[in-house]
């Protein structure tokens, strides 16, 4: 079949020139989702920065809240909030990582034990948070006595965050290739020293990345903590003291305090600076674990 027969059959260039339209079709259709988020990112933070850029000091991130929380600034939240992670993430790394090393090393990877807990995983993940309150105040401040407390909110933030660390940290133990296991187990060591001195190593970008995104998570939740951690104003000074996060006190100074928004809007640029530093942290990591991965296999 000459060329001319081929063109006008249709198996000529003309079907190899259709895939290269895919592909740039393709490509710019992902390339205008970017900017979309990008813009809606930009569109966010620039109308937080209009509104809140000139409360902005650094007495506003260490002064209490004044007037209601129209004057003053977030110290006491800021402590709140780094006491409720505190507990989230002492509550959620020891459990998730047992959970992966369980997933990951002594589990079958497709046995009936493995498959029920990863469909537990995901139910888990796609509870709203609303609901993660509720079963806090009922189990955590009511059921253990615990009332509205810092501790209450940060062991329910730990139970939405476990099925994102688990996930990562199996991820990264399962990213290191087996050789690495039977080169340990030639050299005569046991289960838990391989899993302590080579695997944990190895896999330690993946369940940083992991913890950082849970963190991130975590520090933007309003739902969960109206029901477990209480939104009172000021400082805890124990674990079991009632507290108001930097997301609670942005919805309280929005929806319950008239001439509050620009402290509400100052909050927030707080807040999602504090989110950001979490995100890219997660992301670093998570390069940082690519390219370990790729230098294994």
């Amino acid at each position: 079949m000459g060329p001319e027969e081929r063109r006008r059959n249709g198996t000529g260039p003309r079907r190899v020139r259709r895939p290269a339209r895919l592909d740039r079709a393709l490509g710019a259709l992902s390339w205008a989702s970017a900017l979309l988020v990008a813009i809606a990112f930009a569109w966010i933070a620039g109308d937080l920065l209009a509104g809140g850029w000139e409360r902005l000091s650094a007495d506003f991130l260490w002064a209490a809240p004044r007037d209601a929380g129209r004057g003053g600034g977030v110290g006491p939240m800021l402590a709140a909030t780094v006491w409720i992670l505190a507990v989230c993430v002492g509550a959620a790394a020891p459990v998730g990582l047992g959970t992966a090393v369980l997933l990951a090393e002594i589990t079958v990877e497709d046995g009936p034990l493995a498959r029920a807990v990863r469909a537990s995983l995901d139910v888990l993940a796609g509870v709203p948070s609303i609901v993660f309150g509720l079963f806090g105040n009922a189990f955590f401040c009511q059921v253990l006595g615990l009332g509205f407390s810092v501790l209450s909110g940060g062991l329910t933030l730990a139970c939405m965050v476990l099925p994102l660390l688990i996930r990562f940290a199996e991820e990264g133990l399962r990213a290191i290739p087996p050789e690495q296991r039977r080169a340990a187990a030639a050299l005569g060591l046991s289960r838990a020293t391989t899993l302590r001195w080579v695997l944990l190593p190895a896999a330690a970008p993946a369940l940083a990345a992991g913890l950082a995104l849970g963190v991130g998570r975590a520090m933007a939740e309003t739902a969960a903590l109206l029901f477990t951690s209480g939104s009172v104003d000021r400082a805890p000074r124990s674990a079991f003291d009632a507290g108001r996060a930097l997301s609670v006190h942005v919805y309280e100074l929005a929806a319950n305090v008239p001439g509050g928004e620009a402290s509400a809007r100052a909050t927030a640029l707080v807040l999602l600076a504090l989110v950001s530093l979490a995100n890219l942290g997660a992301a670093a990591l998570g390069l940082r674990w690519l390219r370990a991965r790729r230098s294994f296999s």
